[in-house]
């Protein structure tokens, strides 16, 4: 397994806004198939490859994708995502603006959820055994804390450890997306 990145916690109120955005949702979901241009990004997102470029450049200023230059001819400048492992603040140490951008993330992740799970539906019965690929748990766990921090730190791991690169071309391999929230019954 390869060096897995270090943690980084978002405290920035900008940024969180900016990864709050929409448009920039769904263009991170198109960089996880790899490498994309503006203009293929515009194409696959139904947008212009002027609004694509200038949500890719805001991504990039602040290090969440860069640029392919050996993938570059002429002026087509080719994108793709920088791995990392970004958190969020906890709940009590972030500021009202910070709880109302994660609000809204967590809000269109959830929207997002939904939205792939639907598409999935609708195509599973081309899949062939790839439909078989549906996991589904539910489960409540009561721990304190420091263990449900714990619990994540080893989730994180998991899914490190099992994780592929986005240019991995072995036909075998499809990307399967996860997705994983708790919170406290009330």
């Amino acid at each position: 397994m390869a060096d897995q990145p270090v943690p980084q916690t978002i405290t920035d109120v900008a940024v969180l806004r900016l990864l709050a955005h929409p448009l920039r949702r769904r263009i991170e979901e198109q960089l996880r198939g790899g490498p994309v241009t503006a203009t293929t990004l515009a194409q696959a997102l139904g947008e212009s490859s002027g609004l694509t470029s200038y949500h890719l450049r805001q991504l990039a200023k602040y290090g969440f994708v860069e640029e392919v230059p050996e993938l570059a001819t002429g002026k087509e400048r080719w994108w793709r995502a920088v791995p990392g492992d970004r958190r969020f603040p906890p709940y009590t140490a972030q500021t009202a603006e910070m709880r109302s951008a994660s609000a809204e993330m967590s809000r269109n992740n959830l929207a997002e959820l939904v939205e792939l799970y639907e598409g999935f539906e609708r195509q599973a019965p081309d899949l062939g055994e790839w439909a078989d690929a549906f996991l589904f748990s539910r489960a409540t766990i009561r721990v304190d804390l420091p263990r449900l921090r714990e619990f994540f730190e080893e989730y994180i791991q998991l899914v490190q450890r099992y994780g592929t690169a986005a240019d991995d071309t072995d036909d075998e391999r499809k990307p399967v997306l996860l997705r994983l929230f708790g919170f406290p019954e009330t």
